[in-house]
């Protein structure tokens, strides 16, 4: 299935970096706002996620009250990442697309996975997100790669499987963060392939 493959494209958030504890705060700072417990709006926000719906947005719009900001400094790199692209980058060319506040560069590189990568697609500084379209023609453009050259690899359904298998790339889903949580409803979000962690992608690719 990928034996004319020649780049890789990687989702940031849920996908290389945990955002475990960005989404803890963020709910508190939720629960803080409309006087509920952090319980309730964990809660509240996994059974949107369920439903396939954008759990900390959708539970902030039900209870009435902004959405907080987005703290990156509460990310963490997931432990098998580097690991993973060390291993990755010796036969592909690697690259990010990613929907990100400004600065995705800065941050891969404090997390020690720059020197892995070949080209970084961010939305803060190329003013269109996933899942337009055109931020995975931007990526492709830059990498002289045709899509069926390419695999997008993410933890969202929506805004990686989806857009990047209408432009004709493959697809792996990594099952982690809330995205995971996604119910499969019709055959264009079927990815090509699953995986439950990093670790699991050198032995597919």
């Amino acid at each position: 299935m990928f034996h004319e493959i020649q780049w890789l494209f990687f989702d940031v958030g849920s996908t290389l970096v945990d955002e475990q504890f960005a989404y803890r705060r963020r709910f508190h700072e939720i629960a803080a706002a409309a006087g509920v417990t952090d319980e309730f709006v964990m809660d509240t926000a996994l059974d949107f996620y369920k439903r396939n719906q954008k759990g900390d947005r959708e539970t902030a719009k039900l209870l009435g009250v902004t959405m907080p900001t987005w703290h990156s400094e509460d990310e963490f790199l997931y432990h098998d990442a580097a690991d993973c692209l060390k291993a990755l980058c010796q036969r592909y060319r690697l690259g990010v697309i990613a929907n990100q506040n400004p600065g995705t560069k800065d941050r891969l590189a404090a997390f020690g996975l720059l020197p892995y990568l070949d080209l970084v697609v961010a939305s803060a500084e190329e003013g269109v997100a996933k899942p337009d379209r055109r931020i995975f023609e931007i990526a492709l453009e830059r990498a002289h790669c045709a899509p069926e050259q390419a695999v997008m690899i993410g933890d969202r359904i929506d805004n990686d499987i989806l857009p990047a298998k209408a432009l004709g790339m493959k697809t792996v889903w990594v099952r982690q963060g809330f995205g995971g949580y996604w119910r499969i409803m019709r055959q264009e979000e079927v990815p090509d392939e699953t995986v439950r962690c990093l670790r699991e992608l050198p032995d597919i690719l």
